[in-house]
């Protein structure tokens, strides 16, 4: 399995690139599944990442509680839309979300 050429043609159908997707791919091809991750999830954890922010400081920028927040990133809750909006602010203009805290 070429995990490059995988991981590639991926992302060029998202129009953008996916963290985590090589590793994703990687485990897959070695066999080791530990769970499913909905994009939701991803989104949240890519955009406190991207922040370089723990669980309880992202939570408090969205004004959330954390285990609210650790609820949407563990897959037990769905979060709603106008948190996911904010992920992909700090995902695209980090810089806005965090002035604007």
């Amino acid at each position: 399995m070429d995990i490059e050429k995988i991981a590639k043609a991926i992302e060029a159908d998202a129009g953008e690139s996916i963290e985590g997707l090589r590793e994703s791919l990687d485990e897959m091809r070695r066999g080791e599944f530990a769970g499913e991750t909905t994009p939701e999830q991803s989104l949240l954890r890519a955009a406190r990442k991207s922040l370089g922010l723990s669980q309880a400081r992202f939570a408090e920028l969205i004004d959330t509680p954390v285990a609210t927040l650790r609820d949407w990133e563990q897959g037990r809750f769905k979060p709603p839309g106008s948190a996911l909006v904010l992920c992909r602010i700090a995902l695209k203009h980090p810089e806005a979300l965090l002035s604007a805290a």
